[in-house]
């Protein structure tokens, strides 16, 4: 039994998951495992997994028989890992070689939760760090109250972090089987692990590679999938703030923190709305001018077509 599971759920990452599995294999810790889950992509991403999965045991793949999206993608690898504790791997991301050993490090002795590393991001600028996390062990209470004293809140992303698979698990009862994100699910999930939360870790050491794909659903200027983020984190508030408004019993830190989430959802909604609203327009108007250049083209033509007539006769 692996001590680490990394997940990477895979779809259409063909330029990428060389350099993501790369940076899994060549992990100075050697007792994990890498489970590729196939969300069936139209590229060749798979391909070149299956080529990696030949040459070391320690890679598993799995295939779903349908786009699962994100969330979904993420548990069928939770669901058939081996480890007690998971780390999720984007494919256009990668990991530093001594992730795993880092981590490995703070578990030991340590029943914890989870651990929340700070980012490293690889921009077109070059590599930018995180520097707010600091190394500490924190009940969850006061885990709540230390995240609430950053500048940063915006802190649900599951990469850069190691979760305990069973925290994991738990969190994920709470969740419906049928929906299918690919916005705000790493809020979705996080809002529920720190429900389910002991003893949390942070640590000031920097792991994960966090590269800023342009392609990606994030930062993406089409308008219908702009569309489908805004449905997707309004489908998330509700989710959350239903169970808030049910479960006042909660922690006053806790809660708090909580409401927290869904506040800069908000905010990032209303943004993607605006973004939204300003393409659209700006769609219009292009459509617009496109409708009025052909019929200005339709009409030029028959202008020319009565001049030369009518120079002819």
């Amino acid at each position: 039994m692996s001590q680490i599971s990394i997940i990477l759920p895979t779809y259409n990452v063909e330029k990428y998951i060389a350099r993501a599995l790369e940076s899994c294999i060549n992990q100075t810790f050697k007792d994990i495992e890498i489970i590729v889950v196939d969300d069936c992509g139209n590229d060749k991403s798979i391909d070149i997994a299956k080529e990696y999965a030949s040459k070391d045991d320690r890679i598993k793949i799995i295939h779903n028989e349908e786009n699962l999206g994100l969330l979904k993608a993420r548990y069928e690898g939770v669901k058939v890992a081996n480890s007690s504790y998971v780390m999720f791997l984007d494919p256009d991301d990668y990991l530093g070689l001594d992730a795993c050993e880092e981590s490995s490090k703070i578990l030991k002795n340590n029943d914890l939760d989870f651990i929340w590393f700070n980012f490293i991001y690889h921009t077109q600028d070059g590599i930018k760090k995180d520097t707010f996390l600091r190394d500490h062990f924190f009940t969850t209470i006061d885990y709540c109250q230390y995240i609430l004293n950053q500048k940063n809140i915006c802190h649900w992303n599951l990469c850069s972090k190691i979760i305990k698979i069973n925290t994991y698990k738990k969190a994920f009862t709470y969740i419906e089987n049928n929906i299918k994100l690919t916005m705000a699910e790493d809020a979705l999930v996080y809002f529920f692990i720190i429900l389910h939360c002991k003893k949390i870790a942070t640590s000031s050491l920097h792991i994960y590679y966090y590269f800023q794909n342009h392609e990606s659903s994030v930062n993406t200027n089409n308008v219908v999938e702009i569309q489908k983020n805004l449905n997707d984190e309004n489908k998330v508030i509700k989710i959350l703030s239903s169970f808030l408004k049910s479960n006042k019993n909660i922690n006053k830190n806790i809660f708090i923190f909580l409401k927290t989430i869904i506040m800069q959802l908000k905010i990032n909604n209303l943004n993607r709305d605006i973004k939204y609203n300003r393409l659209k327009y700006c769609y219009i108007i292009y459509k617009y001018k496109k409708i009025i250049d052909r019929i200005l083209q339709k009409y030029y033509k028959i202008i020319i077509f009565l001049t030369l007539r009518l120079h002819n006769e």
